[in-house]
């Protein structure tokens, strides 16, 4: 029989990377014609920051899978093993994209087609979180419908402190991930969570150790794993250590290395379990809860997309330009000062852009 190809167009792929790896049995071997698609997003030199033209390729790359008659799930993870993704790359923002709405409108509307090309996909999507999952990168994964995370990956949002509003998923997402509370907290003052707290909060659907010391796996000994509390009785699992103990913890860290096998392992076990159910039956139940999130993302997406076109004549020119052309010391604006100044009533130019520039703070 000679199938339809209802795919779009072909793509060559150079910014991602598409495999078809063999699914496996319960018995751990390749199953005959049955296979999952690996999409990796592939910049490890950026933290795996995808540009406009690596968007495109995500979301072809989504919709062949969706096509694949012969695919079980898809895995959406990232090159490496510092980053999954820390979302869009703010060197092509801030070179390119600041100071021009209508321009960064229409990557928008590319950024949106990324979003909902996993949410359509017509296969389950797991995130393989591969390490650091940030602003946009934690976007695109709480987008997917699984997240099995290294536990030494970190999990948060940027927006407000580079100069955007996290817009793209997170203010439609995490409330249902986390809860109204933890979500406001995480997208306001953007502090990232471990991936211990992140299970915890009920953010991912797995966690497995990366670090090996001495030839065995041990928890991240930067945060509190053993169930203890602070001096309020608040469980402090997830939370980072301090004093002597994060001095022995940075000690420890030093002697290991990071080893992905077991998440690996643990991504590739999930997706057995999802081929061990009807193919049909689990395409519904995935539907149906994606619902949830499609309600809030459908809604608000094109009026977000307005917004955050409009923004990058302010605070995201500010903020973006601030982050690509400052150093590891300082990437972020003069808050207190660009306060400052626009409750003085001064005007947004380009003046006012250089006067808060962290390479122009005295």
């Amino acid at each position: 029989m000679e199938w339809k190809d209802h795919n779009l167009t072909s793509a060559d792929f150079s910014e991602i990377r598409y495999e078809r790896k063999p699914a496996l049995g319960p018995d751990g071997k390749p199953v005959e014609g049955l296979y999952n698609v690996w999409i990796t997003i592939n910049n490890p030199q950026q933290l795996n920051s995808y540009t406009t033209g690596a968007v495109k390729e995500v979301i072809l790359g989504f919709r062949r899978a969706s096509n694949d008659r012969e695919a079980v799930a898809v895995v959406f993870t990232g090159a490496g093993d510092r980053a999954f993704c820390t979302g869009g790359n703010t060197k092509e923002y801030a070179e390119y994209y600041a100071g021009r709405p209508g321009e960064y409108r229409q990557y928008m509307r590319l950024f949106n087609d990324m979003v909902t090309a996993i949410l359509h996909c017509d296969k389950p999507v797991v995130c393989r979180v591969n390490g650091m999952r940030i602003g946009g990168g934690q976007e695109i994964g709480m987008a997917c419908d699984f997240s099995i995370a290294q536990d030494m990956a970190r999990f948060g949002q940027a927006g407000p402190k580079h100069g955007s509003a996290p817009d793209g998923g997170s203010t439609d997402f995490l409330p249902l991930f986390v809860g109204v509370e933890e979500a406001m907290y995480s997208c306001t003052v953007c502090e990232p969570w471990s991936a211990h707290k992140a299970m915890r909060l009920g953010l991912l659907t797995d966690i497995v150790p990366a670090l090996k010391v001495d030839g065995k796996f041990v928890p991240n000994p930067l945060v509190y794993t053993d169930g203890s509390t602070d001096n309020y009785g608040r469980l402090r699992h997830g939370e980072p250590k301090t004093g002597a103990d994060k001095d022995a913890a940075k000690a420890l860290l030093k002697k290991g290395e990071v080893d992905l096998t077991l998440l690996d392992e643990a991504v590739e076990s999930f997706c057995t379990r999802l081929m061990l159910t009807m193919p049909n039956c689990l395409s519904k139940t995935i539907e149906s809860l994606r619902k949830h999130k499609l309600e809030h993302w459908d809604r608000n997406r094109e009026t977000n997309r307005q917004w955050l076109g409009l923004n990058m004549m302010t605070e995201a020119n500010a903020g973006f330009r601030a982050f690509n052309e400052g150093n590891k010391a300082s990437r972020e604006v003069d808050f207190v000062a660009l306060r400052q100044r626009l409750a003085r009533g001064e005007p947004w130019s380009e003046e006012l852009i250089q006067a808060v520039h962290p390479k122009n703070r005295s």
